[in-house]
């Protein structure tokens, strides 16, 4: 089987070379095509951060095994790292931490095992980058959350917590707050919970889990997450099991799989051989389980975790008083102890079962639309709009643009109201929502809010707009604050 493989930037290439070469040793049976991916890509005048030849690569093999990437700072590049999760639908981000013997941390030393596997949404949330600035003083960044996507995510978190055999999968969100989107998925994960009643299916309010996590972790199995909460989440969990050093990293899709190290490309020690190559080797460990190599990946694993029970280790982590190995001399200690078990953690050596290697040769983009399950009716629209005037004097100008069909509801800045009511005390920025909503929520068309929109513009600059949506009763936009 051939997969492909991007050694990175910074210390990628050292800590690539030291997987690979314990993969070797073992004879796990992979052959890989080395592709240009990473910051020197982008240097030669990919906007990307891939070629064009590394791209056809990775859509032709289906597996991606990288190291750790930069993207070019101050030159409006998009992530290389981001990049390649959302081109290739990579939905699902699976960080596995789990305590490992030899590794020193607070809750180890406490005798309280951490085994959480956090499951994050990958392509949605605020990773979009669809930002504008509205006025000079005001930016605006849109959060997309979507139920093909929610669906999507959360049910692959509930497929894997199945056959890892767990108790519990957990939901975290800020549905308190963002009561439509992360209200959407809320909805989903317990939409698809009532599918898997063997598991017990509970939610947790965001902040609540962070505080949860560092105090009692093992309380908790598997938890599913939007994209920027389970990137904190993620990072968070990491300092319970030592650090990212120790975090693998797989990111599933239906046609192409990413395996990685989650840490940074550490360019002040590259090139001196001293990097810690356990988060890759624990993602390549990932994705050898995921290819069907189990064999070979539980004796790769018993290794390193034999290794690590020996008090070995690199200069980032262990006992002070042994001097630290360096990439490569840390690489042969592991290969040293293959076919040794830990006392702790050791790993059942199942027979491998490689999959058929599978290509799927799309012809066009896979749609995603959910059934539409009642009447859609457009109600009014928001108009975001350019001020410095006064509220009273503001909505006085809207009004005369009313018309019949609308009235002006109210009058937000910063998500909380100042007209009708208000207070004096509240500080305003130069921009302000402008609700207006059919009179009697009668339904109206498009093009009676472009000509609403028309009038606004002789009085204002209009900076954005959103129509306001109903799906039969159910309101689907938001209240300001105080409304």
């Amino acid at each position: 089987m051939k997969i492909a493989v991007a050694k990175g930037d910074g210390i990628g290439p050292e800590i690539m070379d030291a997987v690979l070469k314990i993969f070797n040793a073992n004879k796990v049976p992979l052959e890989y095509e080395m592709v240009e991916m990473g910051k020197w890509v982008f240097d030669k005048g990919f906007s990307n951060g891939m070629t064009p030849h590394a791209k056809l690569t990775i859509e032709n093999l289906g597996i991606l095994f990288k190291g750790p990437m930069e993207t070019p700072k101050g030159k409006g590049m998009k992530s290389i790292n981001v990049t390649a999760r959302k081109t290739w639908n990579t939905y699902a981000n699976k960080r596995v931490f789990q305590t490992l013997y030899g590794v020193d941390t607070v809750f180890s030393k406490a005798g309280i095992p951490v085994d959480i596997t956090v499951v994050r949404e990958n392509i949605e949330d605020t990773y979009g980058g669809i930002e504008h600035m509205l006025t000079h003083d005001v930016a605006l960044s849109r959060r997309f959350i979507t139920r093909p996507g929610s669906l999507q995510v959360i049910k692959y978190a509930f497929e894997m917590a199945k056959k890892k055999n767990a108790k519990r999968v957990t939901c975290a969100h800020k549905a308190n707050i963002m009561k439509i989107s992360d209200g959407l998925f809320l909805e989903c994960f317990y939409e698809v919970a009532k599918k898997y009643p063997e598991l017990k299916s509970d939610d947790v309010i965001i902040d609540d889990l962070c505080m949860k996590l560092v105090t009692r972790p093992d309380n908790f199995d598997v938890i599913v997450l939007t994209n920027l909460q389970g990137d904190i989440v993620s990072d968070l969990c990491a300092g319970l099991v030592g650090g990212l050093g120790f975090a693998p990293s797989a990111n599933i899709g239906d046609h192409i799989c990413i395996f990685e190290a989650v840490h940074g490309t550490a360019p002040d020690i590259a090139g001196k051989n001293i990097a810690n190559p356990t988060a890759l080797l624990l993602s390549g460990i990932a994705m050898l389980r995921h290819l069907g190599f189990m064999k070979n990946a539980a004796e790769i694993e018993n290794a390193l975790l034999y290794t690590l029970e020996q008090g070995i280790h690199t200069g980032d982590f262990g006992e002070k008083t042994r001097p630290p190995l360096n990439t490569t001399e840390f690489a042969g200690a592991i290969i040293s102890n293959f076919g040794k078990t830990p006392a702790q953690g050791a790993k059942p050596l199942l027979e491998n079962m490689p999959a058929t290697t599978t290509h799927f040769k799309l012809e066009k983009n896979p749609l995603m639309v959910t059934e539409e399950m009642e009447q859609e009716k457009i109600v009014g629209a928001d108009f975001f709009i350019e001020s410095t005037e006064q509220p009273d004097i503001i909505a006085r100008k809207c009004e005369r643009h009313a018309g019949e069909k609308f009235k002006l509801i109210n009058l937000s800045n910063r998500g909380t109201q100042v007209w009708p009511t208000g207070s004096v005390y509240t500080n305003l920025v130069n921009q302000f929502n402008a609700r207006f909503e059919s009179v009697d929520t009668a339904p109206v068309r498009q093009q009676d809010i472009i000509a609403l929109y028309l009038g606004l513009s002789g009085d204002f600059k209009i900076c954005s707009s959103e129509l306001l949506n109903m799906w039969g009763d159910k309101r689907a936009y938001s209240l300001a604050q105080g409304q």
